[in-house]
């Protein structure tokens, strides 16, 4: 078979083909790309999807590994010619079965082909089952070592001992096998079952002689109870005959209990006949309760009292609060006023000053004295004049600030408004409290008014504690009567209840001389009806045991016929171990002439892929590997060899290996040539295209050194 070309969904693929040509096919990619992805495909496309397998901590089921990464559902497309006839495979979900829907058909007609199925695509297109095309039908660089597979050995075995593939020599020793099981395997099959019938029929025997010696006890056991269970029902008729006597006592008793409760109800109700009903009594009381609790809330809160005015400084003695801001304003504008006089009064200081100069100047210069003199004079006397004048407008002024400063005593002038400012506030806070402190006054003396109407109405001037106390009083009263009208009531209910329960109860059949209790006495009774009920049932088992053995002839015949089947059946399974002995013994003598047919065949590639260097390679029985140069004298392991000879070693093997099991299949390689030097890998790579001329290869790897060669 040749695979023309294939289109996955699969995995990290996405609707992508790979189309294949015959012969040698080297796929160069890098990792990641997904070379392994195409051959699990190429796998899953032959032999179908197992949907059974479960995801474990250390392996992913192949369902969830290579599902789409596109969330898409898995499917995927195969061309393949196969016997000169080009078919195409698909597989594609049904429902929620990943790859479980499956077609082939003719690729250019269309077609189907009824002979390939889901289930044997790839035995049918290849020859071989599943494990067998991937151990020998793919190479890859994890596992080159050839392991021993169940099915591979069985088709190396097969080959070997018919000359084709029908497996007749392994069926043959399985259907010992079967035999021998159904025979004896470990605690099953028909021998096992035999003894085992065998031994249960023996102990059914003896199991029939112990239920028959219970049977006699329980009966014996059984008699004695009744007469037990009989004593305890006459104790239990006595007991009861002295508990009616008793009950009879209790009704004469309640009886007169009864009488009495009804006189002192009697009592009550004529002490009641003069008081208002009971709702009355509890409203009115309720009533008087609120008003008393009224009238110790407002005790508990005074009249309230009036807030004390503020006093005002000296200076607002006589001047409202609303003025006084005003008042203090007043007083700073005035004390500036005057200090800016001050400042004029200055200036004619200054003037006098430079009067006085020019007259002393024109008294020390000559030339100028009789000019200057007469203006010095003037100036002199206008001075004297103007300082007069400032003089008394200094004292003045002086007398008028501190007559203003005399009004704020102790103070600063920048203290003189925040004093007004506090004055008026403190006033204004004042009139508020007081118009609040006067509204509640009369709040309360209002409040205090409707109380005292509200009582004088409620208590018709009696004292609210007096009116409280009587109907607290009447309350009791009808509460007296209520008691005794319920006292009345229970103690008649109580007689004629036990009037009822009172019955006449015979004396006991027989003298009593037992002293339990009437719970001892039903407890023993319940005691032994249930004993004898167990014994009851105890033999009704047994009984019904000795009846499902069966009869002890019938169990004695059975006995006989057992040991003589077990006897034949134990003959029976000594000759199938002698024949499956002897197969087997056969077959391993058939698997020491089949080594040297793999050996021949991996020899010769071995020899191909080394140049010429080992020339000798032996396959023993359990296919391991033993190597010879033409130099050495004996073969080593394939341990004792480099890690490159071993892989051309394992590759050589696995290349036989293919040949002899899977002639018609593609061969695969995944990255099964990277650990190879440039001479190792050219020297493969001759094999490989050689391999080619009879079957398609196809390489995939991740260099391009394969490309080159």
């Amino acid at each position: 078979m040749r695979i023309l070309s294939m289109t996955a969904t699969f995995g990290k693929l996405e609707n992508e083909t790979l189309t294949l040509k015959p012969g040698f096919n080297v796929i160069h990619a890098p990792n990641e790309w997904g070379k392994s992805t195409w051959c699990a495909f190429l796998t899953i496309m032959l032999y179908g999807l197992d949907t059974r397998a479960k995801t474990t901590k250390t392996a992913l089921a192949e369902k969830e590994r290579f599902a789409p990464w596109s969330g898409a559902p898995m499917s995927g497309r195969m061309e393949v010619n196969w016997q000169g006839r080009e078919i195409t495979i698909e597989r594609k979900a049904k429902g929620r079965t990943p790859m479980g829907d499956f077609s082939a058909f003719e690729t250019e007609s269309g077609l189907p082909i009824p002979e390939l199925t889901a289930s044997n695509c790839g035995q049918m297109l290849l020859g071989v089952e599943r494990s067998v095309f991937q151990r020998a039908g793919f190479i890859q660089l994890s596992d080159l070592p050839v392991t021993q597979d169940e099915a591979l050995r069985r088709r190396l075995n097969a080959l070997v001992t018919t000359g084709d593939e029908s497996g007749a020599g392994d069926a043959l020793a399985q259907k010992l096998k079967d035999l021998k099981n159904k025979c004896r395997f470990n605690r099953t099959g028909l021998l096992p079952q035999a003894e085992l019938q065998l031994e249960e029929t023996q102990e059914k025997l003896r199991e029939l002689a112990y239920l028959q010696n219970q049977v006699q006890t329980m009966e014996a056991q059984q008699a004695e109870l009744e007469a037990y269970a009989h004593r305890l029902e006459n104790h239990k008729q006595a007991l009861a005959y002295r508990e009616a006597q008793e009950d009879l006592a209790r009704v004469s008793q309640a009886q007169e209990d009864c009488r009495r409760a009804e006189a002192a109800f009697a009592q009550a109700t004529a002490a009641c006949q003069a008081l208002p009903e009971l709702v009355v009594l509890e409203q009115k009381l309720a009533s008087l309760n609120a008003l008393a609790r009224e009238q110790a809330d407002l005790a508990a809160q005074p009249l309230p009292e009036l807030p004390q005015k503020p006093q005002p400084p000296a200076r607002y003695a006589y001047t409202p609060s609303e003025q006084a801001v005003q008042e203090a304003q007043n007083d700073l504008d005035f004390v500036k006023n005057q200090e800016q006089v001050k400042k004029g009064n200055a200036l004619f200081l200054w003037i006098y000053a430079v009067a006085a100069a020019v007259l002393l100047l024109s008294l020390l210069i000559p030339a100028v004295r009789p000019f200057m003199l007469y203006i010095g004079l003037a100036l002199v006397l206008g001075g004297i004049g103007i300082l007069s004048l400032c003089a008394y407008r200094t004292s003045k002024m002086r007398n008028s600030i501190q007559s203003i400063y005399d009004l704020h005593p102790g103070l600063g002038v920048n203290q003189w408004l925040p004093e007004a400012q506090d004055y008026a506030d403190r006033c204004a806070a004042y009139t508020q409290a007081l118009e609040a402190t006067e509204k509640a006054r009369a709040a309360w003396n209002q409040r205090k008014a409707d109380l005292d109407a509200r009582l004088t109405k409620e208590t018709e001037g009696q004292p609210l504690s007096q009116a409280i106390a009587w109907y607290q009083k009447a309350l009791a009263q009808r509460d007296a009567l209520a008691d005794a009208r319920k006292e009345f009531d229970r103690s008649q209910a109580h007689a004629e209840a036990l009037a009822q329960m009172a019955k006449s109860v015979p004396a006991p059949a027989a003298p009593d001389e037992m002293t339990y209790s009437q719970p001892q006495t039903l407890r023993l009774l319940e005691d032994a009806a249930f004993e004898l009920k167990q014994l009851h049932i105890r033999r009704g088992q047994a009984l019904g045991k000795m009846e499902a053995l069966g009869s002890e002839n019938a169990l004695q015949n059975q006995l006989d016929a057992l040991t003589t089947r077990t006897q034949s059946l134990n003959r029976t399974y000594r000759a199938l171990e002698l024949a499956l002995n002897t197969l087997s013994e056969a077959e391993a003598q058939l698997q020491r002439q089949f080594a040297p047919r793999i050996s021949q065949q991996a020899q010769d590639i071995f020899s191909r892929l080394t140049g010429g260097r080992y020339n000798r390679l032996t396959l023993s029985e359990d296919l391991s590997v033993s190597t010879g140069t033409n130099w050495e004298t004996t073969l080593r392991p394939a341990l004792w060899r480099s890690e490159g000879t071993i892989d051309q070693l394992y590759l050589s093997l696995r290349l036989a290996v293919a040949r002899e099991l899977t002639p018609n299949a593609p061969l695969v390689l995944d990255d099964a040539l990277v650990r190879f030097d440039d001479t190792r890998l050219e020297q493969a790579m001759e094999v490989l295209k050689e391999e080619a001329e009879n079957r398609q290869v196809i390489l995939f790897t991740c260099q391009t050194r394969e490309l080159q060669s």
